[in-house]
């Protein structure tokens, strides 16, 4: 059987990214998000959780952006002289390397962050990490940890597989250089955590087979998630998108994923695609199946 988790990161960041992610579940093939706890946006979030049962929800573990939930003086070593969290995957890593990231402060953060969307009445069907943060050395455990402690029972690895990612390049007309730079971040990620899918099983935590969508992230075309689709393999994959709806507050945020959102969205709800799903015999599903199953 062939089972596809199409999971729309950052619900939450903006009231536009929130609808977004609405009409890619509703009329689309969109069956999963990642709600991001200290998100601009997340009181609507969580109004979409609730009134769209059909819609998986996991948290967006974060280092990156915003304000760290848990108080300031608790996580100095996340946050800038702004009081915000500050840093991509690359400098997080050389900040890793030297210590000069408290571990205990970043499993505070986490655990704020989960707390927070538990506590908005949302049982969390995974978890996964913004920029693919809980991939990192030292983190994944961390995460792994932290979903045993709350009973959420699937993690996203960020392991994108490569045929998957050859696939979902069919018919780009993209900027090349933003695809080879994912593309090697992609596989940088395999190295920092190769035995990721080892310790999520040791802890009896679930996981997609497959991953893809680091490479084609702002870059995604319909002809590629078709050509996806028809080589779709058994077992179960995750689609990562990033769908919404160009807002003024998406304008003024420091994400580069700006006009891509909306063609996302036009892709995920496109009528050949669901049609080729339903013809293809895929089966739509978010994590917590994979949980059931596991």
């Amino acid at each position: 059987m062939r089972n596809l988790i199409v999971n729309a990161d950052d619900l939450g960041w903006t009231e536009g990214v929130n609808r977004g992610i609405a009409e890619t579940h509703r009329n689309g093939i969109v069956t999963s998000a990642s709600l991001l706890a200290n998100g601009a946006a997340f009181a609507s979030g969580v109004e979409l959780a609730r009134t769209t049962p059909g819609l998986g929800v996991g948290v967006h573990l974060n280092l990156s952006e915003g304000k760290p939930v848990a108080p300031r003086e608790m996580v100095k070593s996340l946050v800038n002289e702004r009081g915000e969290l500050e840093g991509r995957p690359e400098s997080l890593l050389l900040r890793l390397a030297r210590r000069s990231v408290s571990l205990e402060e970043v499993e505070r953060e986490w655990n704020a962050q989960i707390q927070k969307v538990r506590d908005a009445g949302i049982e969390p069907t995974h978890l996964d990490g913004h920029r693919h943060v809980q991939m990192l050395p030292g983190l994944f455990e961390l995460a792994l940890r932290l979903a045993k402690k709350h009973g959420i029972a699937a993690i996203r690895i960020s392991h994108e597989e490569s045929s998957l990612r050859l696939a979902l390049s069919t018919g780009a007309k993209h900027k090349g250089a933003v695809v080879i730079k994912q593309g090697v971040q992609a596989r940088g990620l395999k190295l920092l955590a190769p035995d990721a899918h080892e310790k999520a099983e040791r802890a009896g935590i679930a996981a997609a087979d497959y991953f893809c969508g680091i490479a084609q992230t702002g870059e995604m075309t319909r002809e590629g998630v078709l050509r996806l689709l028809e080589t779709l393999p058994e077992g179960t994959t995750e689609l990562m998108c990033h769908p919404g709806y160009m807002d003024a507050e998406l304008a003024k945020s420091a994400t580069r994923l700006q006009a891509s959102r909306q063609t996302e969205l036009e892709i995920l709800t496109d009528t050949a695609i669901r049609n080729l799903v339903a013809s293809q015999g895929i089966r739509l599903i978010d994590y917590a199946f994979i949980a059931q199953e596991a």
